[in-house]
């Protein structure tokens, strides 16, 4: 055998070497994966036995309590898990705590442009991590203009920090609407009722955002406005869900005071009324500008208060002019004194939910084989959460008969009489009325659609009458409806369509 053929040989076995040590290193690989798929899906059955447990547990305290009164809301749908939004609205909550606690943990500064158009951005999940805590969804938020809302909140509405926080997430709110508004939107109390949580569409968040700088101008100069207040401007997103924007704002009416009659007026009266008939079978209905003139109402103030609320209209009504917005409305709630709260609205309608929150277990750089920890031990602490009336549990929560002063309504000219305004007679003398007063939906800008909607009405009603008008006019009509409606007006009979 030549020396050639001698090394060809030795190369033939190297590669036969080779080849099998290969072979073996992928057999090796092969069995490793197997185990560990096998050991995986063991873990995944036990998981989802416990799973099955536990919402067998669920549905036997379901149904256990299902025929008792506590599940029963007057006003409003209690949000249990299975609720359709459930998860939006622990979200949410679990979003604004962080947000909002990040930025008001930063020292006080200035305000700059450049915070006006600021977004700051978070990912939650049940793990947690460095910069958030566990939560009990994956899910992605993003907190806007949080240094522009937190100047608001403290320099302008006089909220405290804490008792804003407090309000909102110390317990989980669990009370909505009944139905969406006109919009689409769902309104969340705060389990002490004194702020909204509103969804609000894309196009609104971008408008809100658009004139944010000229809004905070204007509250800051005119601290006595009655336009909404707004607290804050965040989204919310889930894993393959769409993006939910939606806006913190105040509750007109207070926790203390039953409300008995409810009016959103325009000054618009084409279309404007509510049937007589299905609002004596439901009182709390929100009644519009033709029930107000037909049932021959007025704003009882006498000659103080109605120079100082028609001044603050017709602050606000230009200010909205030069936003060129319409649509916006006054809500009026009226409380009377004589009836006081015998209905008892309040301790029916409002439920709270109260999680017993784990443990922050965040993920840490760990070695091979170190204990991770497992999802549903966090999962389960959050199912066996109950709901609880409000007034229940070891802590109950005391909705006031009386106005305590603790919040930041004093500090206001229009909601100093119990959270609102008191009526007068022509010596400015206490009256048995109290009104609660406030601009809402400055959200509508004068656009394309509206102007199509405009053209549209106005072809079988009086184009003057009708809800989409040009700004000008819009805020023109409604500044001189609101002012022929306080005593000593000529009433709104005016503006009824002929």
């Amino acid at each position: 055998m030549t020396i050639s053929g001698e090394t060809s040989l030795a190369g033939s076995h190297a590669a036969e070497e080779l080849a099998s040590e290969i072979q073996q290193a992928a057999e090796q690989i092969r069995r490793e994966r197997q185990s560990k798929r096998a050991k995986q899906q063991a873990q995944q059955a036990q998981h989802d036995a416990v799973e099955a447990a536990l919402t067998r547990s669920d549905t036997r305290r379901s149904a256990g309590s299902g025929s008792g009164k506590d599940d029963v809301v007057l006003v409003g749908n209690l949000i249990g898990e299975g609720h359709v939004n459930y998860v939006l609205m622990y979200n949410m909550l679990t979003g604004i705590r962080v947000g909002v606690s990040r930025c008001q943990a930063k020292m006080k500064r200035a305000l700059s442009p450049e915070d006006f158009s600021a977004a700051h951005k978070m990912s939650f999940d049940i793990i947690g991590n460095e910069l958030t805590p566990s939560a009990k969804y994956d899910f992605k938020f993003k907190d806007y203009a949080p240094w522009v809302f937190r100047s608001l909140r403290e320099e302008v509405f006089h909220l405290d920090p804490a008792d804003y926080l407090l309000s909102l997430t110390a317990k989980y709110i669990l009370s909505e609407l009944g139905s969406p508004g006109k919009s689409g939107s769902f309104f969340y109390f705060s389990r002490d009722y004194r702020f909204i949580i509103k969804t609000i569409r894309h196009a609104e968040h971008k408008f809100l955002l658009s004139i944010l700088e000229k809004y905070y101008q204007h509250v800051q100069s005119n601290p006595h406005t009655l336009i909404s207040r707004f607290y804050g401007l965040h989204r919310v997103k889930l894993p393959r869900g769409r993006k939910i924007h939606f806006v913190i704002m105040n509750n007109l009416f207070p926790p203390h005071r039953d409300i008995h009659e409810t009016y959103d007026l325009k000054g618009s009266t084409v279309g404007r009324e509510y049937p007589e008939d299905r609002a004596r079978e439901n009182p709390r209905a929100v009644l519009k500008d033709l029930n107000w003139i037909n049932r021959g109402k007025m704003l009882e103030l006498g000659p103080e208060k109605r120079a100082l609320l028609t001044e603050q209209l017709r602050r606000d009504a230009e200010f909205l002019k030069s936003i060129s917005v319409m649509d916006y409305s006054l809500l009026v709630g009226i409380h009377n004194m004589r009836r006081g709260n015998r209905d008892n609205v309040r301790k029916n309608t409002l439920k709270v939910f109260s999680p017993d929150i784990p443990r922050s277990h965040r993920k840490s750089v760990s070695t091979k084989g170190a204990i991770q920890t497992d999802p549903a031990i966090i999962r389960r602490a959050m199912r066996n959460s109950e709901t609880k009336r409000l007034g229940e549990g070891k802590n109950p929560i005391k909705l006031p008969d009386e106005h305590t002063g603790d919040d930041n309504r004093a500090h206001f000219v229009f909601y100093q009489d119990e959270g609102g305004l008191r009526a007068t007679d022509d010596n400015n003398d206490p009256q048995d009325t109290i009104y609660y007063l406030g601009i809402i939906d400055i959200l509508t800008p004068w656009n394309a659609v509206k102007k199509l909607e405009g053209i549209w009405k106005g072809l079988s009603a009086d184009r003057h009458k009708i809800s989409p008008v040009p700004p000008t006019d819009y805020s023109k009509r409604f500044f001189d409806f609101m002012k022929a409606i306080m005593r000593g007006g000529e009433g709104g009979a005016k503006f009824k369509p002929e």
